[in-house]
């Protein structure tokens, strides 16, 4: 799997009633590298993210994968080119984890023919990178919520998608799977955007951060230069301090109401 080049050119979106929920915005995003997106609730990343999956349509403005608009072509491309991770998960709690997964290789199927070898091969392998394997025949809705999360990342990996939309992908997990959702977003080499409600992440796994408030870019741009504590305090209303860990020298944000 390669990445794509994202372009998003001044894309708004509004609701029937007119309200704006997402202002102008614009942004380039080079094949291969991570776009965290950044905000408090209702900042318009969840409205952001729909539209690069095309649930949305844009009020105003365009998506180009590789210079082509999004809408420009058809959904089944769309659909074998981006994947989505979403916070609500699927509610047909009978299928087993390997059959969610398999769900991922639709977009690539040709007439009526079922899964075959190389479709079974990549489930296998999206399910070992989720440490799922040993989850495989069990029942969907057996399983916890972070575990639910971990097989919805693998059903998008089995799309072989070149553009990864993540809504939250870390939510419900626990820290050594937040860890290595974390690890596997810095070692896939597409294209990924992410949203994430935590900062001192977005900075360790992101090339780029998109930071929104109440529907408006406040700043873009690599992570060192957009979450600063003018920035931050500016799209959370909470004071901000940066401070730097003597052993590593990492730096990390604390907050203050």
């Amino acid at each position: 799997m390669t990445g794509v080049d994202l372009f998003v050119r001044e894309v708004s979106w509004k609701t029937g009633q007119g309200k704006t929920i997402l202002h102008p915005l614009s942004f380039d995003l080079p094949a291969g590298e991570v776009l965290g997106i950044a905000g408090a609730n209702g900042a318009g990343k969840s409205t952001l993210l729909r539209l690069l999956y095309r649930f949305l349509k844009p009020k105003t403005g365009e998506i180009l994968l590789d210079g082509t608009d999004l809408w420009h072509i058809s959904a089944r491309e769309a659909a074998k080119t981006i994947a989505a991770v979403l916070q609500e998960q699927p509610t047909d709690f009978a299928l087993t984890v390997r059959e969610i997964v398999t769900l991922g290789r639709r977009p690539h199927a040709t007439g009526i023919a079922g899964a075959g070898k190389r479709d079974a091969e990549i489930v296998d392998d999206c399910l070992g990178k989720m440490d799922l394997l040993s989850y495989a025949k069990r029942a969907f809705g057996t399983l916890s919520g972070g575990e639910r999360q971990r097989v919805m990342v693998a059903r998008a990996l089995a799309q072989e998608p070149r553009l990864l939309v993540l809504d939250e992908p870390t939510n419900h997990l626990d820290i050594r799977h937040q860890l290595e959702i974390v690890e596997l977003i810095a070692d896939l080499d597409i294209t990924i955007v992410t949203s994430l409600h935590d900062l001192n992440l977005a900075s360790r796994v992101c090339d780029k951060v998109l930071l929104l408030h109440e529907g408006r870019l406040v700043a873009q741009g690599m992570p060192e230069t957009v979450l600063t504590p003018g920035n931050i305090e500016q799209a959370y209303s909470v004071q901000v301090r940066l401070e730097q860990l003597s052993a590593s020298r990492e730096r990390y944000l604390t907050f203050h109401l």
